[in-house]
């Protein structure tokens, strides 16, 4: 037994826990913003370059204006040769690399080992920021899928991961574009605040309730995350570690945030029109954080351009994982071969040629993730119960703001304090609730715990694009209490406020677009020259259309009898309408389909479009 035992020098010898990484230079180097001129000419001899001591000194450069060199800079005080000043700043860059603090590691499912600089640990560590653990990342999608329980919290902590991850491939892979630490540290808090702004279930706040709650409003999240972002520095006093961290303010602030929601300056309509510019790549520069020769950095957070991005790659790996979804599309791969190309004018990610099939899974990827989860029609329900439910509730709702003001459900978004209380958890204030004014909202959101829904009628597509607006949807509402069949029960009566219209879009990111029209490539031989691949050169097998219309309509009665009446009534609005053969059409009506030619015959075309249609069409072109 004595030999089995090991002395405490014998145990020290052995395997020891690994501390977490540090600086591998000395402790002095990480105070070089307090260095004087002879200390900063003392780190150039000890880095070899020595040469470059007397110019320094004679300039007065210190510690402090290390964090603020570019290459400009030096080429200004004397330093002519490009070899010598990618040197320089090679050595600089070790020096912005070494913190007074540690990284923190996360052990994320999706990423592994995280690790995140201290600035962003000073950011997480905040109110505003800890709000997002209790917003669910698919809203009620989760209500249907039950490992979908992830939240916006642990994607954004991805987000601004895999910002840093794709600017240090680059810089790896390209020096040229004396990417700095200020750059990489201002994307990835952009990555790591552009969810802030969500609502109670994500989309459905900002995109179902708002709308019908607020609809003279026009707001989207991304502007909430600005507000949100602001109010996080003002109040956590940020400022100051940020520029102890070598941000500059208030450039570096106003960098970030066009990030998340392109130019300040410009309203909605006008970010749109420049969104669509910028696919174009002819457009005057509209941002103030970062000039024209970086304007790479603007496509990885949120890629106005084509959609490929880093907060696409999280949520894809991550929203997969969790609803058990299989993901065609590696983001590993891309990081391989990303590479920064000027395109008239502009510097843009680009990547090998032989990776557009790739791309293209990524795209299918999303429409897959639509298709199947994030628009499936209990999901789609659920929500708009929950949205009911939150509109009966709004006026009686009431949170706290700056001043000790009050504020409704729909108006927190005015006021950041009260904002940052608005959390999914109002979903079970409301349901726990003893108000009598809160009872209306509460049995809605009892029935969606019990599982009595509203029940899906079916679904159908129109022959071409519809363009939707609310009194288009009433406008349906009641056509469809009309379409009375003929065979149809007589003792149910159907009123347009039983029906519930939902018009859904799936597409590839950029309406109707294929968006690898807007992706340049490069080749081996030549891989600083952008090239354009269009789809036929890569497959006949890809889509022909890359948006799709689907209308489905749900019954707010439950009984099996007005069901069944209000089945017949949807099969005979899509007859009325021409709008295609509901999948179960046959079942649910099999005394109707029969009446519609182009249905009984099967006759429509790859588009939808069936005979009807198609011929008065043709009456109407006279080339």
């Amino acid at each position: 037994m004595e030999s089995r035992k090991r002395t405490l020098e014998e145990r020290n010898d052995g395997y020891k826990t690994p501390e977490k990484e540090v600086s591998a230079f000395l402790v002095s180097d990480s105070d070089y913003i307090h260095w004087g001129v002879e200390e900063t000419c003392q780190y150039l001899r000890k880095e070899d370059l020595g040469e470059w001591e007397d110019t320094f000194r004679a300039q007065k450069i210190t510690g402090a204006g290390l964090q603020c060199l570019h290459d400009a800079h030096l080429e200004k005080i004397g330093i002519s040769c490009l070899g010598d000043r990618l040197k320089i700043l090679h050595s600089l860059r070790k020096l912005w690399r070494v913190v007074a603090e540690r990284n923190k590691v996360f052990n994320d499912p999706i990423h592994g080992h995280v690790e995140l600089h201290p600035l962003l640990i000073k950011i997480i560590d905040t109110p505003q920021f800890q709000r997002l653990r209790n917003i669910k990342q698919l809203g009620a999608t989760y209500l249907v899928f039950p490992g979908a329980s992830h939240n916006r919290f642990e994607h954004s902590l991805g987000v601004g991961y895999l910002a840093g991850q794709l600017l240090q491939a680059l810089n790896e892979r390209q020096p040229e574009l004396l990417i700095s630490p200020r750059d990489i540290l201002c994307v990835q808090i952009a990555g790591l605040c552009h969810d802030l702004g969500h609502g109670p279930f994500s989309h459905m706040f900002d995109n179902t309730f708002l709308p019908k709650a607020r609809p003279e409003k026009t707001w989207k999240h991304e502007a909430a995350s600005l507000a949100m972002f602001d109010y996080l520095v003002e109040d956590n006093d940020l400022k100051p570690v940020m520029e102890q961290h070598g941000l500059e303010l208030p450039q570096d602030l106003d960098f970030i945030k066009e990030q998340i929601a392109g130019p300040l300056d410009a309203d909605v309509d006008q970010v749109q029109k420049i969104q669509k510019e910028q696919s174009g790549f002819n457009f005057e520069w509209p941002f103030k954080g970062r000039q024209k020769d970086k304007s790479f950095l603007y496509e990885i957070v949120a890629n106005k351009r084509n959609g490929i991005d880093v907060d696409k790659w999280d949520y894809f790996a991550r929203d997969c994982y969790h609803l058990g979804i299989q993901a065609n599309f590696d983001y590993r791969r891309f990081l391989k071969f990303a590479r920064v190309c000027e395109v008239d004018g502009q510097k843009l990610i680009c990547t090998r040629d032989k990776e557009v099939g790739n791309l293209y899974d990524l795209f299918h990827t999303r429409n897959c993730l639509h298709r199947r989860a994030y628009q499936h029609k209990v999901c789609n329900i659920i929500e708009t119960m929950i949205t009911e439910a939150f509109l009966k509730a709004d006026q009686y709702i009431q949170i706290e703001g700056s001043g000790g003001k009050m504020f409704t459900l729909s108006k927190a978004i005015d006021d950041m304090v009260a904002f940052t209380k608005l959390t999914d958890n109002i979903f079970e204030q409301i349901l726990n609730s003893s108000s009598s004014e809160l009872a209306d909202a509460r049995e809605i959101l009892r029935n969606i715990v019990c599982r009595r829904l509203y029940k899906c009628l079916g679904q159908t597509q129109p022959g071409n694009k519809i363009k939707i607006t609310p009194a288009t949807i009433s406008h349906w509402e009641a056509e469809l209490a009309r379409a009375t069949p003929q065979s149809g029960s007589q003792d149910v009566s159907l009123q347009p406020e039983d029906f519930i219209v939902s018009v859904i879009v799936l597409d590839y990111g950029m309406d109707e677009k294929d968006p690898i029209d807007n992706v340049r490539f490069y080749c081996k031989k030549d891989p600083t020259k952008a090239i354009q691949i269009r789809k036929n050169q890569v497959s006949k097998l890809l889509p022909e259309h890359f948006a799709e219309q689907l209308i489905r309509v749900y019954c707010k009665k439950m009984d099996e009898k007005s069901v069944e009446a209000a089945r017949k009534h949807f099969v005979q609005w899509c007859m009325d309408k021409n709008f295609s053969k509901p999948q179960d059409g046959d079942i649910i009506a099999p005394e109707l389909t029969p009446l519609k030619p182009s249905w009984a015959n099967n006759n429509q075309d790859k588009t939808g479009e069936d005979d009807d249609a198609r011929v008065k069409r043709k009456k109407l072109n006279f080339k």
